[in-house]
């Protein structure tokens, strides 16, 4: 009978490399962007006569059916009413500045956060499937059991499912539900342990409450001899956890008894 550690002897292929997503075009940012250069350094007359000529060209695209649903030509147009208004409320003889435009640095640093939010989802991603490729190399060499888990090594073993067309891997889920049980690896930390409760599913979560109940009831019990619990933890998730919490009450109740003895 096979246990969850049987070697594999079909080696699957690593996954392609992550590749940066590409940010898509926005024409009204593009507009704002074009009309802001053309601005820099101009005076309040200036910007006003641009924006009559904006305005200008908008009721000419009006008139042409293929225009009319402009993007970039209507952000370009209310881009030059902000920069009119903007400057008929500053001093005197003040000329634009896209460096003291309050809006276009907020933009700014807005952009900037999401380019950053961007590439930390990259990195991950790429850390994510660098991380796969290693589980799957352990798991061709038999070597998996004796790996410890790291932090994010949930969010691997979706990477792992998805690579297999969303086929559970048991052996995967069998080695997760064994290192939780034994607090291995980054779930020595309760916190980990506590957050792993959100990220696997059900059946994990109740092979490693069984596992951890059994180690406590026969701690010289190997893993081939407990393969049961990963059977009963795929075949009845619910029943597994309800199962496991049983045996904690009652070694729980066996133990005040015996203190009170």
């Amino acid at each position: 009978m096979s246990t969850p550690w049987t070697r594999r002897s079909v080696r699957r292929p690593l996954a392609a490399r992550v590749a940066a997503p590409r940010e898509p075009a926005d024409p009204a940012r593009i507009g704002r962007r074009v009309v802001r250069r053309r601005a820099t350094g101009m005076s309040a007359a200036d910007v006003e006569a641009a924006l009559e000529d904006a305005r200008f060209d908008a009721w000419q695209d009006s008139r042409h059916e293929h225009l009319a649903d402009d993007e970039r030509g209507r952000a370009e147009l209310a881009e030059w009413e902000r920069l009119a208004q903007l400057l008929a409320d500053a001093a005197p003889d003040t000329v634009y500045d896209p460096g003291v435009d309050v809006v276009v640095q907020e933009e700014l640093a807005a952009e900037a956060a999401a380019a950053a939010a961007r590439e930390a989802e990259l990195r991950e991603a790429q850390r994510i499937a660098a991380r796969a490729d290693e589980l799957q190399a352990l798991r061709e060499l038999g070597t998996l059991e004796q790996t410890e888990p790291r932090e994010g090594d949930e969010a691997v073993r979706d990477e792992l499912t998805r690579r297999a067309g969303s086929y559970v891997q048991q052996d995967v889920d069998a080695w997760l539900a064994h290192t939780l049980a034994a607090h291995l690896g980054h779930y020595r930390d309760p916190a980990a342990r506590e957050a792993a409760a959100g990220l696997l599913p059900p059946s994990v979560l109740a092979h490693a409450a069984l596992l951890a109940e059994l180690a406590r009831l026969v701690p010289a019990a190997n893993t081939g001899q407990l393969a049961f619990a990963a059977r009963l933890a795929t075949a009845e998730p619910e029943a597994t956890a309800d199962l496991a919490a049983f045996l904690t009450r009652a070694t729980e109740s066996a133990g005040s008894e015996g203190s009170a003895s």
